[in-house]
């Protein structure tokens, strides 16, 4: 017994000893800048001066500040937009490439090779494909149409509708993720429909969503978080214009620390930002159990 128990203190000895090189990181740089955030959120604070305790002045001032306002809206309407388009195209392109096909490996790859491209990358090419006077989109439309195209990014109605449309571009990861789904569904359901006569949307609405709702609620999750952190493209394309069309919550947060230096502001605003993820997450947890159906039933 005390070999074993000798043993297992090596071990142990050997286990923290290895993972310490990630415990150090984690609290320089990830857990130890969350916990200062916290003061800082109850701080004025601009770097240059030591921090300056107010309580939770920083918090009553951004909810009385019409930028807060605005850029919380302008996120929302992103979000609504931009998630519920990428779950639906990414469920059909998915079901597209599961068809067994010549060259089905080909088309899967060709799709999901857009969001490998890194997002200062994406919208730099985005940036030129948006010009309403040389960019491809317009030159298209006026080709086909005979009618010029939107202003697109100038155009305070256009602006998030265009960068919704950037955002398809990277369906990739979630088509794979739906493709994993749709291999995980019985045949037999689909045999036992084919019995009953079931049409092909049918099939669709009765078998295939239910069946990779648990991926539709992983991505919905993903989805609206991502949203929520939107930056490159209004830091890259927009700068929050025009009149502030563009102007998301998160690139709201960096003019305020790295462009006023108004860290506790800022901080304030990364918590609240947090604290709202989180409701949203542990809502639509709560609301899965109502219409997300596993194999073995409900969880």
């Amino acid at each position: 017994m005390k070999a074993k128990s000798l043993i297992k203190a090596r071990e142990n000895k050997y286990f923290y000893l290895f993972i310490s090189p990630w415990i150090i990181g984690f609290l320089l740089f990830t857990g130890g800048p969350i916990l200062m955030s916290i003061f800082y959120s109850f701080t004025q604070y601009n770097i240059a001066d030591p921090p300056v305790f107010v309580g939770a002045k920083n918090y009553s001032q951004l909810f009385n500040d019409p930028l807060f306002w605005k850029s919380a809206k302008v996120t929302l309407y992103y979000t609504l937009l931009a998630v519920p388009l990428g779950l639906v195209l990414s469920l059909l392109t998915a079901m597209l490439v599961n068809v067994e096909i010549p060259g089905q490996r080909f088309f899967r790859t060709i799709i999901y090779l857009p969001s490998i491209i890194s997002g200062v990358a994406l919208s730099l090419l985005w940036l030129w494909m948006l010009n309403p006077q040389l960019g491809v989109l317009n030159f298209l439309i006026y080709k086909l149409t005979g009618q010029q195209g939107p202003q697109w990014l100038l155009s305070e109605e256009w602006v998030i509708p265009s960068l919704v449309m950037m955002s398809l571009w990277g369906i990739g990861p979630n088509m794979v993720i739906y493709l994993a789904g749709l291999k995980g569904v019985p045949s037999s359901l689909y045999e036992a429909a084919d019995i009953d006569g079931a049409s092909k949307f049918s099939k669709f609405i009765h078998i295939t969503v239910p069946m990779v709702s648990p991926a539709t609620l992983f991505l919905l999750i993903t989805g609206i978080i991502g949203t929520f952190q939107v930056f490159v493209q209004a830091q890259i394309m927009t700068q929050g214009g025009p009149n502030y069309a563009s102007f998301f919550f998160v690139y709201f947060l960096y003019q305020q620390a790295f462009g006023s230096f108004n860290m506790g502001y800022a901080s304030a605003m990364a918590w609240i930002l947090f604290v709202v993820v989180l409701l949203l997450t542990w809502l639509m947890m709560s609301l899965s159990k109502r219409w997300v159906h596993y194999e073995g039933g409900n969880q």
